[in-house]
């Protein structure tokens, strides 16, 4: 693979540069720093390499194993190189003196001190690894939202389950969890806002069955609707919901009779690489006018990209996902990508543009393609929005 002869050859290149003379306090650390970059180069293939077979995930590995590699090798060469820095700085300073062995003929304190602290952040990588791989996209979380809306009566609020971005491959424990998970909710209506397989699944027969399987045992009083992603079909989408008790809203409304008022579901199909998004936005448009004045709307939408158009319609409620939360995020700043036409700008979470409320999900799955099957400090979730008439 192109990262074992990669890592091999700067591993090699870090050897030779200093050379078989005698044991030097440089020789001892950049050899030292070679040796931690390969075991732990080793046990990163050996982690991901389990991930199919333990059922996690079922992506390519060779991307993350480049970047791994990548970052080992950064940390092995600038400690070597400080360290040859700092050893012909100091033996500068004692060539003048006979009594003085030069800084670099003894394994010095430094050394050492700077070999553990390679190991102390080889060893953080690995466990910011086996979290991103193993544990945080397992970790299916529930995130709670009130807002104001038609409720069911009797001041109870009307529970509405969403789910976005199923990206199934195949059955993991995350998908096996799910339809527990959200029936201990106790929704009253559950929506779907796209992206049901990973994009070089979709043609395949055995996810087709794993996310079918999945749908099949989502269920709620009030129905469940579901709208197309980026990456579904229609063939996909006959596939997946045909004869199932799921409702596909494709550019299509529906009247939900409550207690305390109507509330108009309006399912907009995301077609924005065929049709493009301005189209999007006039479907919207169309289906918003035959919505009766003052009458409670839900959109679903599966990217947040027709925020604008939402809250010119008059868009009560948004709810969207496609973003991921950015599924890898960092302290501080946030989403690194969301693929959204907006940026960062509605990465994820709740947002108030003029009357709409947008509520964008960071789904349950992992984006697919090339890309490494990772989520950090950025766990899926199940959101439950209740509609309450005094929230």
């Amino acid at each position: 693979m192109p990262w074992v002869l990669l890592t091999l050859a700067c591993l090699a290149w870090l050897w030779a540069t200093q050379g078989w003379q005698k044991q030097t306090g440089t020789t001892f650390i950049s050899r030292g720093a070679v040796l931690l970059c390969i075991t732990f180069s080793l046990l990163d293939w050996g982690l991901l390499s389990a991930l199919r077979p333990l059922g996690v995930s079922f992506g390519p590995i060779g991307l993350a194993l480049v970047v791994l590699a990548v970052m080992r090798l950064f940390l092995a060469a600038s400690l070597v190189f400080s360290q040859r820095k700092a050893s012909r700085t100091q033996a500068l300073r004692q060539s003048g003196r006979r009594d003085t062995p030069l800084a670099d003929r003894t394994v010095s304190r430094p050394a050492v001190i700077g070999l553990s602290v390679l190991l102390a952040l080889n060893l953080g990588l690995l466990a910011l690894e086996v979290d991103g791989f193993y544990v945080e996209p397992q970790s299916l979380s529930i995130t709670r939202l009130t807002v104001p809306g038609p409720a069911l009566g009797s001041g109870r609020p009307l529970r509405i389950v969403q789910l976005s971005d199923l990206h199934v491959e195949r059955l993991t424990r995350r998908e096996r969890d799910l339809a527990a998970q959200v029936a201990a909710l106790q929704p009253d209506l559950i929506v779907l806002t796209g992206d049901y397989l990973n994009q070089e699944y979709v043609d395949d027969p055995a996810s087709r069955a794993a996310g079918r399987e999945v749908l099949a045992q989502l269920h709620a009083p009030q129905g469940v609707y579901a709208v197309r992603g980026t990456v579904d079909s229609p063939e996909v989408m006959a596939a997946l919901f045909d004869g199932l008790d799921i409702t596909v809203l494709n550019d299509e409304t529906r009247r939900l009779s409550l207690a305390e008022g109507d509330l108009y579901l309006v399912g907009v199909a995301d077609l924005q690489w065929t049709r493009g998004r301005q189209a999007d936005a006039a479907a919207l448009k169309r289906l918003a006018q035959g919505v009766p004045p003052g009458a409670y709307t839900l959109l679903l939408y599966h990217t947040p990209d027709l925020i604008e158009a939402a809250s010119g319609a008059g868009i009560n409620l948004y709810l969207a996902g496609h973003t991921h939360g950015g599924q890898i995020r960092l302290p501080l700043y946030g989403a690194l990508v969301t693929l959204s036409a907006y940026g960062r700008r509605y990465q994820m979470g709740e947002y108030k543009v003029g009357p709409t409320t947008l509520y964008v999900s960071r789904g349950i799955g992992l984006e697919g393609m090339q890309l490494p099957r990772v989520r950090f400090l950025c766990p899926p979730e199940v959101d439950i929005i209740s509609l309450a008439a005094n929230p």
